[in-house]
């Protein structure tokens, strides 16, 4: 590989050039890359560094915004049957030379499938952030992987110079999933502002708020969630659920999500169940403040930046067992464990917090002391800085 570009650019001066492959950058329609990509890049160019997002949309034409000095150039995604790939591989390929002859690039990184339509010799180092790839979620759900789908994540991974994981958990099952050996792989974990996400002392919690927040699909553990009320507001009355998050479809019957839970609902429970749909990030700490409970009961994760936001509230969490959950909650210290795909083990959980408001506030402040050692933005940033130092040296 050609470092010539980047070692220069390094050897001159402290400040990097760094280009995050990303297809979801908010405002757009966006899942846990998106919010990551965000708050790592805004970190970054806080701190000095020139940081670009680039990446393929579904839109008419290229479009280029500024977001707090972050650079996000936003590529029209090609839509010919059987032809995307050359074509997007193209575009991507002459907007990342443009970019690069203007401001040499140091750093390119990207999600698991991202580096497949970068040219393998481009002159910059290629990371790999392993964020809960396509072989990865199929598998851990029982699924059988996709030919389409894996032929270009195995490709994708063929051209990295380096991996990092935003979970020990994720890391390990992708190692043997895509077989990389014994290849190095650096764990940092998602960052939260713990200034924004804190405890409000001024707000208080509403009687029986139990607040989940993530997409309304199935693998994060909705359903069952909904079928853990109806116990859940027996043993406590004053019980109710906000759902907040943007809805899925089902690609079969076309059937929102939040239809499929409505008809599991029955009617006297109907009013304590709210759809609050997606909520703009800056305004999510007042409503997680009103909570006594969060609950993110996920089938599977890579690691999840909701409950890490939770943590960072100084609320009591009941997360799912599956995957990397003990290295978020420690269960009976920071928060709850509980089988995600058990409607009584969620409610179990839900109520044992509910009735003890001691037990709440203890966990709570656990929760938050955890995520300001483990998880604090600052922190996180100053290990991605110097991972990308690593790479680079």
């Amino acid at each position: 590989m050609n470092h010539s570009a980047a070692d220069e650019v390094a050897g001159s001066t402290d400040r990097l050039h760094i280009v995050f492959l990303c297809n979801e950058y908010p405002p757009s329609s966006h899942g846990g890359i998106g919010s990551f990509t965000q708050t790592m890049a805004r970190a970054l160019t806080a701190r000095g560094h020139k940081v670009t997002v680039m990446g393929l949309y579904p839109q008419s034409r290229d479009s280029h915004e500024n977001d707090r000095g972050t650079s996000v150039v936003r590529l029209a995604h090609a839509r010919k049957p059987g032809l995307g790939l050359v074509v997007n591989r193209r575009r991507l390929t002459r907007a990342l030379k443009r970019l690069h002859a203007e401001h040499p690039i140091n750093i390119v990184e990207g999600p698991e499938n991202s580096l497949a339509l970068v040219h393998r010799n481009f002159p910059a180092v290629k990371v790999i952030r392993m964020h809960g790839g396509h072989h990865f979620f199929y598998t851990t759900l029982g699924l059988k992987p996709r030919f389409w789908r894996s032929w270009i994540e195995k490709h994708s991974v063929q051209k990295a110079d380096h991996f990092c994981g935003v979970s020990q958990f994720v890391a390990e099952q992708t190692r043997t999933l895509l077989r990389l050996g014994g290849r190095p792989i650096e764990i940092l974990p998602n960052g939260v502002n713990v200034d924004h996400f804190q405890p409000r002392a001024e707000i208080a919690e509403e009687a029986g708020l139990i607040i989940f927040v993530g997409t309304l699909c199935e693998k994060k553990g909705v359903r069952q969630l909904v079928q853990a009320m109806p116990p859940i507001a027996k043993a406590v009355p004053t019980a109710h659920l906000w759902l907040i998050g943007r809805d899925s479809l089902d690609p079969d019957s076309g059937v929102s999500f939040s239809q499929q839970l409505t008809s599991l609902i029955p009617e006297w429970l109907k009013d304590r169940i709210k759809f609050c749909g997606p909520v703009v990030h800056p305004s999510l700490p007042e409503l997680l403040a009103r909570a006594e409970v969060l609950v993110y009961p996920s089938h599977m994760e890579s690691i999840g930046i909701a409950p890490i936001e939770g943590l960072a509230m100084g609320k009591a969490l009941v997360i799912g067992n599956k995957g990397p959950a003990p290295e978020v909650v420690e269960h009976g210290v920071s928060g709850l464990l509980c089988d995600p795909f058990s409607p009584s083990s969620i409610a179990a959980a839900v109520i044992q917090l509910m009735r003890d408001r001691a037990l709440r506030r203890q966990m709570g402040e656990r929760a938050r002391s955890r995520a300001v050692e483990l998880f604090c933005l600052e922190k996180v940033a100053d290990r991605n800085e110097a991972f990308y130092r690593r790479c680079l040296s």
